[in-house]
């Protein structure tokens, strides 16, 4: 297979601007980001994570609507859902927690609703990816965040309560684990809802103690051979631990678990600047996905090598089509191509674009100073 032409800065530059485009033209009315247009087992959902990582990218470039929009959205839903919450908040605290099937879904309808379609549904990590989202955004423009105070408290008294439960990770797999990526989100929630300054005491205090459980661990049950591990009790690296080092400075970059974490990513999962979800993954083959190039990249950037940030971001730049549409991953390398044609006939072809590959694009771009808001202005509109 050839190497992709190398991208100068221009084609860069222009990518960014069709990947907020992309953000902003598919975003539905009522604020929520679809995963995907046409993939078929998306369409129609948008999910918690995925968005709120699409919804900073967004904030970051300048569309300060089209971010706060999502936000109003993920609010209502946390506000409808608020009776529910504080039962399970109640009964975690009693020694009686809920099953499963009754936690809150990871995705949702555009319209605010659980989906009828069999789901891997219980996931923790997209409610503290939320809240780190809304006070990444409010610290970035100065924004205000009374209007979704109410929602903020039941959030985080949420996630507070139930981070210790085991949960489907961030690829619906693996039910019966405690992710440390899923640990590392609900850990940034927290410490932007504590930043906030809007939690009742009783929240606040709840958070706070969560915060600091999980810090600990984050520090000691969740390393194995010096890096983060994939999930408490692993030795292996997942793809998406690159956005606690990274993105969401879970873990200081500069520290010697952060960068030996990066070392590992790198070493066992990246492959011609490529990175791999994981060792053995079998989705579509087990192919490369950009947006975990770009989350590792925003990790290297973090530790202060911005020419590995940009050797990663060129990378997952290449795997744009002729329009400028980028996928979930790509098949240049697999773990498994028997696997491939599996998951074609039960779901048809890769999903392009993958709205969240483009706002990873995006947010590194932006990062490494590639291109600023005011270069997207025009997009924007």
């Amino acid at each position: 297979m050839t190497t992709p032409t190398p991208l100068t800065d221009t084609d860069l530059q222009r990518l960014a601007v069709t990947s907020l485009r992309v953000i902003l033209t598919l975003q539905h009315s009522g604020g929520a980001y679809p995963a995907s247009p046409d993939f078929s087992a998306y369409v129609g959902y948008s999910w918690f994570r995925d968005g709120s990582f699409i919804a900073d990218a967004a904030s970051a470039a300048g569309a300060v609507d089209s971010a706060e929009r999502f936000h109003d959205w993920c609010a209502e839903i946390i506000r409808e859902r608020a009776a529910r919450i504080d039962e399970i908040v109640r009964r975690a605290d009693s020694g009686d927690p809920v099953p499963d099937q009754d936690m809150l879904a990871t995705r949702f309808t555009f319209d605010g609703r659980e989906g009828t379609d069999e789901w891997w549904d219980f996931q923790l990590d997209g409610y503290g990816t939320w809240l780190w989202a809304l006070g990444a955004h409010a610290d970035r423009h100065g924004a205000g965040t009374a209007q979704w105070s109410d929602a903020i408290e039941l959030c985080a008294a949420y996630i507070a309560s139930s981070w210790r439960r085991p949960c489907f990770d961030w690829w619906e797999e693996h039910r019966d684990q405690v992710h440390v990526s899923t640990l590392g989100c609900i850990a940034a929630g927290l410490r932007a809802a504590l930043a906030l300054g809007t939690l009742s005491p009783s929240t606040a205090h709840a958070a706070r103690t969560a915060e600091r459980e999980i810090s600990t661990i984050l520090e000691t049950g969740a390393v194995a051979d010096g890096h983060l591990s994939k999930w408490i009790g692993s030795s292996a690296v997942d793809g998406s631990l690159g956005a606690l080092v990274g993105v969401l400075g879970v873990v200081d970059a500069a520290s010697r678990i952060g960068a030996d974490t990066i070392t590992a990513l790198e070493h066992d999962l990246v492959r011609d600047a490529g990175s791999f979800r994981y060792l053995g993954d079998t989705f579509f083959g087990g192919g490369q996905w950009p947006l975990l190039s770009c989350m590792l990249g925003q990790a290297h950037l973090a530790a202060g090598d911005p020419t590995r940030a940009r050797e990663l971001l060129l990378w997952a730049a290449s795997t744009a089509d002729a329009e400028g549409m980028m996928p979930e991953q790509v098949d240049r390398h697999v773990n498994d191509a028997s696997f491939i044609d599996v998951w074609i006939d039960r779901w048809g072809p890769v999903a392009r674009p993958l709205v969240w590959s483009h706002a990873m694009f995006l947010r590194l771009a932006l990062d490494l100073g590639l291109v600023r808001p005011t270069d997207l202005a025009e997009a924007a509109r």
